[in-house]
C-alpha cells in the first residue's frame, strides 16, 4: 500500500514539474558591454560577420533565412523614445526606413504595436508581416533610446516557419535590454 501511494505521489509530482517547464529552451545571452546592450538568441545560431549594416546579425544554423540582429542609429542626446512617437508612429517609420523602403519590393504591414517598460527602461515592441518578391516573412523588433543611440533589434523568420517559433522569438525579443 505505501508503494502505491509512493508511486502515485512520485507521478503527480513529475506531471506537476513537467507542467511548469516552458516551451522555450536553450536560448543563449549575447552582451555587447562597449555599445550597451543585450539579449538572449536561440542556441544553435551563429554569429555572421556583415559589413556597413548591424551591429551584430545571428543566423540559425539550419533555417538559414532565420535570424536575429541588432542596428544602432544616432538620435539627440536629449531625445526620448516617446519623443520619437507612439508605438505606432514609430512601427510605422520604421517599416518605411529599414524593413521595406520604397523601391525596395518589399511591402511590410505593422501588425501589432505596443510599448513596455522594464528597468526604467521604454521599449517598443513591433510586429509585423513581411512581403518578399518570393517569400512572405514574419518580423519582430524591440525599440529603445539610450545615451543618444536609437537601439533596434529584430528577429526574423519565415511566415510557415512563425508558428513554430513564434514564443521563443517573443522570448528574444522582451530579453532585449539596453543600458
Amino acid at each position: 500500500m505505501l508503494k502505491r501511494i509512493a508511486a502515485i505521489l512520485l507521478v503527480v509530482l513529475s506531471l506537476t514539474l513537467t507542467g511548469c517547464v516552458s516551451k522555450v529552451t536553450g536560448l543563449k545571452s549575447y552582451v555587447d558591454t562597449g555599445d550597451g546592450y543585450q539579449f538572449l538568441y536561440p542556441n544553435g545560431w551563429l554569429p555572421i560577420a556583415v559589413s556597413n549594416g548591424p551591429d551584430v546579425v545571428f543566423r540559425d544554423l539550419i533555417q538559414q533565412t532565420e535570424n536575429v540582429s541588432v542596428v544602432i542609429s544616432p538620435v539627440a542626446k536629449d531625445k526620448t523614445l516617446a519623443d520619437l512617437g507612439t508605438p505606432t508612429d514609430v512601427g510605422y517609420k520604421l517599416s518605411k526606413s529599414a524593413i521595406a523602403p520604397i523601391d525596395s519590393g518589399r511591402e511590410a504591414e505593422l501588425v501589432n504595436a505596443e510599448a513596455r517598460e522594464s528597468r526604467s527602461k521604454s521599449y517598443y515592441i513591433l510586429e509585423y508581416a513581411v512581403k518578399l518578391p518570393n517569400q512572405e516573412r514574419h518580423n519582430l523588433a524591440s525599440v529603445a533610446v539610450s545615451r543618444g543611440k536609437l537601439f533596434t533589434l529584430n528577429v526574423s523568420t519565415t511566415e510557415e516557419r512563425w508558428p513554430k517559433v513564434k514564443e521563443a522569438f517573443e522570448k528574444v525579443v522582451k530579453s532585449f535590454s539596453v543600458y
